[in-house]
């Protein structure tokens, strides 16, 4: 299994710890890095630093560093997918092959109110995200692309350079049954799920192998991945210890008892506990056929629990 960091820009993320957490990640040999695409902070504070998606990953690819990275994910609402495509051309051109372009059809209202972004109902997003998924995808043949769709219509467009076929891989996030799951199997190279229990899970895969029995497609070919929380501490103590600290500053937890808040966290799907713990989780996430997992770091000065996770975590699952 794969062991990647996944970093909310838009809570207090900037240039010099985003530098910071990339060397980290890289010299405590984390297979990938992954960035939010967001506007900004949740909650109502909303004076934190934000760092914006796209041009985090250009400075990443530039340096050079050995990381897979990508989006996790793109929202289709924030740029059209003609632009998506060239910006995700253009960053591969710097890093071949190390790219992973996630999309989503979107979902925060405030952040779009706030920056003169339009939301449509979740219907349209859908067609929007699946409209857009195609002209991305013919975007990066290479070849001229002219199309007359509901919402992107494009004449004679072509991307030079371009990569080679395939070499940018699609990633589509999320759990929907009706239309998310139908189009992963249908375009998507690697499927991904943020939280969530293993029945939960075994759930979606269910729906998402019927839907690739529908196109055809081996359920095989596509790569699954998950973005999860984590606490992790030395001994109980730490971890206690730990999980308060997520309890006052997570508005999920916040009304929670102490005593329940690990429980509640992991009934979200977070991994919590020792490093055997931890292991254990992961073992049983790998068995059905996770491939990769995306920790999701969320308290970004707390280098101490990423190399807690390499030392003693990534060495028995990688």
């Amino acid at each position: 299994m794969k062991l990647g960091v996944m970093i909310e820009g838009q809570e207090g993320l900037n240039w010099e710890r985003w530098r910071h957490i990339t060397s980290l990640v890289e010299e405590l040999g984390f297979e990938s890095q992954w960035r939010s695409d967001h506007l900004f902070p949740f909650g109502e504070e909303k004076a934190r630093d934000s760092l914006e998606a796209w041009s985090s990953l250009v400075e990443l690819a530039a340096r050079g560093a050995r990381l897979t990275f990508g989006t996790l994910v793109s929202s289709m609402t924030f740029r059209h997918p003609s632009m998506l495509a060239r910006q995700a051309a253009a960053v591969d051109a710097l890093a071949p092959g190390r790219l992973v372009l996630g999309v989503g059809a979107g979902w925060n209202v405030g952040e779009h109110e706030a920056f003169g972004i339009a939301l449509p109902p979740m219907r349209e997003r859908m067609d929007r995200l699946e409209e857009g998924i195609r002209v991305i995808k013919a975007l990066l043949t290479g070849d001229k692309v002219s199309c007359e769709g509901k919402y992107y219509s494009l004449k004679d467009a072509q991307m030079r350079p371009a990569p080679p076929p395939g070499r940018v891989r699609l990633l589509i996030g999320g759990g929907g049954e009706q239309r998310t799951l139908r189009m992963v199997a249908r375009y998507a190279d690697e499927w991904n799920m943020g939280g969530g229990n293993p029945d939960f899970y075994r759930q979606k895969l269910a729906v998402l192998e019927r839907h690739c029995a529908a196109v055809k497609r081996d359920p095989s070919t596509i790569a699954r991945s998950l973005m999860l929380s984590y606490v992790i501490g030395r001994n109980e103590a730490e971890v206690a210890q730990k999980v308060e600290t997520a309890r006052r500053t997570n508005p999920r937890l916040a009304s929670v008892a102490p005593e329940e808040a690990a429980a509640r966290m992991r009934a979200f799907g977070a991994l919590v506990g020792t490093p055997p713990a931890i292991v254990a989780q992961l073992k049983i996430w790998e068995s059905l056929g996770v491939s990769r997992v995306m920790l999701h770091h969320l308290n970004q000065t707390d280098d101490d629990s990423l190399r807690l996770i390499a030392a003693e975590v990534l060495p028995q699952v990688a």
